[in-house]
């Protein structure tokens, strides 16, 4: 039976895209550990350059691999939500397979003809091995783009916090305002927040 994994990154970023991935593997987990020599887990207990070597190791075993990225500007216009569901939605219609594990707890609706074959599940990133993989590429394909957007606004420190939150990034848009890049609605919790605790980040 083939079991789809699907994991996405970046969803509680304050700027970039939000990436999410879905893959089909081909071979044991225990495989790709090896080829890797990095044991195929959770995508958070790993380091970047762990990240890629695992990549690799799916593409040498020919795993089944689509990504799927949707921009800040639809963050902005649609909401993190509807992007949630729709990056996953458009994975799904890419890849078939027997059965299709999202990470969460993410209400997918339906789906012409596969339905009942797709299921979100709790902690499936740190449990279910194609799962683990597509969080995994999800993460190395959005650290690319956020190295890239780095060097574009290297203020924001992009290229260690890939967007997210740190006190350091909420502290650079503070003081040079938000990009282009950043997601509006994130961006003014992000500040209220930090108006609300009284912080100079």
């Amino acid at each position: 039976m083939s079991v789809c994994g699907l994991d996405e990154c970046g969803r509680g970023a304050l700027a970039g895209p939000l990436v999410a991935a879905a893959v089909v593997l081909t071979t044991p987990r225990q495989t790709i550990s090896r080829l890797a020599q990095v044991k195929l887990k959770d995508s958070k207990l790993l380091k970047p350059h762990q990240h890629r070597k695992i990549y690799r190791a799916l593409v040498k075993t020919g795993a089944t691999i689509r990504v799927e990225v949707i921009s800040h500007r639809q963050i902005n216009t649609r909401g993190i939500g509807w992007a949630n569901r729709e990056i996953f939605r458009r994975l799904i219609h890419q890849i078939e397979a027997d059965e299709y594990i999202a990470d969460g707890t993410l209400k997918l609706g339906r789906f012409n003809g596969k339905s009942a074959l797709v299921h979100s599940v709790i902690n499936a990133d740190a449990i279910i091995p194609a799962t683990i993989a597509a969080g995994i590429v999800a993460k190395v394909e959005r650290d690319k783009l956020m190295l890239a957007l780095h060097k574009e606004f290297p203020k924001y420190g992009w290229k260690t916090n890939t967007g997210h939150g740190t006190r350091k990034h909420i502290q650079a848009i503070v003081d040079h305002g938000s990009t282009k890049y950043h997601r509006s609605v994130f961006v003014t919790t992000a500040l209220r927040n930090n108006a609300t605790r009284g912080h100079h980040v």
